[in-house]
């Protein structure tokens, strides 16, 4: 499948490729490395597409039938695409390959509804049976009960509920919106609106065969023990219900005010929310409630950026990207450029590195909340995406720029600079680093009724922690205090059998992929126990047939899963550039791997990757980043070939 999403990505540079039967891992290198090039942006960025699932698709289509501006086209080309990600016993899984799942085949169903798709169709039918088996509309996710309130599909009163005073709280009260992630506290604001509203759009038809129960479409669950947690805040959200209906209206106009002026504070350039799909679609139907006509400025900005996040295939369907990844996609790609051998002055390069420091984030945002007097200094994940500059990025940007040989070399220093200032300032006070905001580790708000979507909230994690390692120690920070503080957060979280937990990526694989070209960056000996045991458990888990690979489903299920699963091009890379690190370059592990990897490749360069191999929440939202799939196979040949990442020290 080929696809551009938003226009924006098309051929721009080329260079001739090795030839196509030439399986050496050089000529496997070449000929990735010029498909690489070629996806290059004129303006210097690369960007693959997004791919997650179809709930992204079925709520779009529901957010133009509640604001009254759903086309058939749109439905046509959406309907088409959801019908094709149908797994054939009729449902719809969050994962290539991965189980059937409730809320996402509810969803979908819904959508196809709207399409025009008879609920006897045989794969209507599959999935409906599915959803009854499986406990019916009443089982599925508060987030898709929402949806389905939104249209009188199920009752605003058995919803949880979050009301918008919730922004009176202090900053440092328990559950205040700032003890919430950054992606969660952008969702939940637009939803206490939305809540506050409980607004119901006449439904174009019924949903009587999702019910389990029809006698009982609406069934209350149980209360758990009132000492429990779960017992406590079911009776603190009776209590909601309660106020909600005995709200003091000036006090609720306040709040509903306040929530509207914090949503639009947010709104960014391109008129996206955070740069993810769940805000920017309840924020417009909370702005919408708020009396915001559709020709208003902010809703006009807001609805074009959804046009930027679609992506229409070459046989005429259309799906929604859940969130963009240009600076993610451009650092990783001109690491990986570097280490393939291409030269830091290279036109390809030092256009990556003009881009990247005009996407620098010099303002304050959301972070500042628990760092008010850090500078700014950052990237975020994104186009735009100003108030969210994210740990992560920040770093890998920081280690892409440094290997950039580029002619204005004090204003790159100045960026990186700043750079590592802002992530040294963002260092939790365990010594290790969450991806958006600093110490956002209250497990109060996973515990919320509310909160049943995935993670709500940001704690340290190996991955982030990593880069951040590899980036103070390729900056000559090795010995500073801060460094040592996460090598030894990361030596105390490694796993019983060797691995690391991935946050952003999947999961153990990348997670140990992450930490130990980290470790040895930061100057841990190849020879070091912990080290030593990571290798043992990459050579555990290789695949017979010499690739790497894990399932989603090591979220929920390690034991089983953990390093296990088809091999992929990504994971295959990740494994290889642990194991270079860790000085295993004449090892078998290696040398099967590098094999895989020049076997497996197609020809015009690049690899086939169906399986998912990001992570949004663990388990509960998976990515497929398209080009994952060739930026880490380049990084890890050349690593191979040249026997050390090249560019190291600024570039030179």
């Amino acid at each position: 499948m080929t696809a551009t999403a938003g226009g924006r990505l098309g051929p721009q540079t080329s260079v001739a490729p090795a030839r196509s039967d030439d399986s050496s891992p050089a000529a496997a290198l070449s000929r990735a490395t010029a498909h690489l090039l070629s996806l290059q942006h004129a303006d210097g960025w690369w960007k693959g597409d997004l791919e997650t699932n179809v709930t992204m698709d079925a709520e779009d289509l529901l957010l133009r039938e509640f604001l009254g501006i759903r086309t058939e086209e749109q439905t046509r080309a959406t309907a088409a695409w959801i019908r094709s990600r149908q797994r054939e016993d009729g449902t719809w899984a969050t994962f290539h390959g991965g189980p059937p799942e409730l809320s996402t085949t509810v969803e979908a169903y819904v959508a196809l509804r709207l399409a025009g798709d008879a609920p006897d169709a045989p794969h209507m039918r599959a999935a409906a049976a599915f959803v009854r088996e499986r406990g019916g509309l009443a089982a599925a996710r508060v987030f898709t009960r929402i949806w389905l309130a939104l249209f009188g599909w199920w009752p605003w009163e058995k919803l949880p509920e979050l009301p918008p005073e919730i922004l009176f709280l202090p900053n440092w009260a328990p559950l205040n919106i700032y003890s919430f992630g950054q992606w969660a506290r952008q969702t939940i604001v637009p939803l206490t609106v939305v809540s506050a509203h409980r607004p119901v759009r006449p439904a174009p038809f019924g949903l009587a065969e999702l019910h389990a129960d029809p006698a009982d479409p609406y069934p209350d669950r149980p209360l758990a023990p009132a000492h429990s947690w779960d017992g406590l805040f079911q009776r603190l959200d009776q209590l909601m219900h309660r106020y909600h209906r005995h709200a003091i209206k000036p006090v609720r106009r306040l709040a509903l005010r306040q929530a509207a002026a914090w949503i639009i504070e947010r709104q960014e350039a391109d008129g996206c929310w955070g740069g993810i799909q769940p805000p920017a679609v309840y924020s417009l139907i909370a702005l919408r409630l708020m009396g915001y006509r559709l020709d208003h400025p902010v809703m006009k900005a807001g609805l074009a950026a959804f046009d930027s996040f679609t992506v229409h295939t070459d046989d005429g369907k259309r799906w929604m990207e859940a969130c963009q990844s240009p600076v993610w996609d451009t650092c990783l790609a001109a690491i990986a450029l570097r280490d393939a051998g291409l030269p830091g002055d290279h036109p390809a390069l030092v256009r990556a590195g003009d881009w990247m420091l005009g996407e620098e984030i010099t303002t304050r945002g959301d972070w500042a909340v628990k760092r008010p007097r850090l500078a700014p200094g950052g990237w975020a994940f994104e186009f735009q995406n100003d108030t969210y500059p994210d740990v992560d990025d920040t770093a890998e940007v920081v280690l892409a720029l440094r290997r950039i040989d580029h002619p204005d070399t004090a204003r790159l220093a100045g960026a990186v600079e700043r750079a590592v200032d802002w992530n040294l300032g963002m260092q939790s006070k365990d010594g290790a680093w969450g991806a958006f905001d600093a110490d956002n580790t209250s497990t109060l708000p996973n515990k919320l009724p509310f909160c049943d979507f995935g993670e709500v909230i940001d704690p340290p994690s190996a991955d982030v922690t990593a880069h951040v390692v590899e980036m103070l120690a390729e900056t000559g920070r090795t010995r500073d205090p801060r460094t040592r503080r996460g090598v030894a957060w990361l030596l105390r979280h490694q796993e019983a059998d060797g691995s690391w937990f991935g946050r952003w990526g999947t999961n153990y694989i990348y997670g140990t992929g992450s930490v130990l070209p980290a470790l040895i960056a930061a100057g841990i000996t190849p020879g070091h126990p912990a080290v030593r045991r990571a290798v043992a458990w990459l050579a555990d888990r290789q695949n017979p047939d010499g690739g790497w690979g894990e399932d989603m489903r090591s979220y929920e299920d390690p034991a089983t899963w953990a390093g296990r699963g088809e091999s992929t091009a990504s994971q295959t890379a990740w494994a290889l550039m642990a194991l270079l690190a860790a000085g295993e370059r004449e090892s078998e592990q290696v040398e099967r791997g590098v094999a895989w990897l020049t076997t497996t490749q197609r020809p015009d360069g690049t690899w086939d990757e169906p399986q998912f191999t990001g992570t949004g929440f663990p388990w509960d939202f998976s990515i497929n980043y398209h080009l994952y799939r060739l930026v880490f196979p380049v990084t890890a040949l050349g690593r191979y070939l040249h026997d050390a990442p090249l560019g190291r020290g600024g570039g030179k």
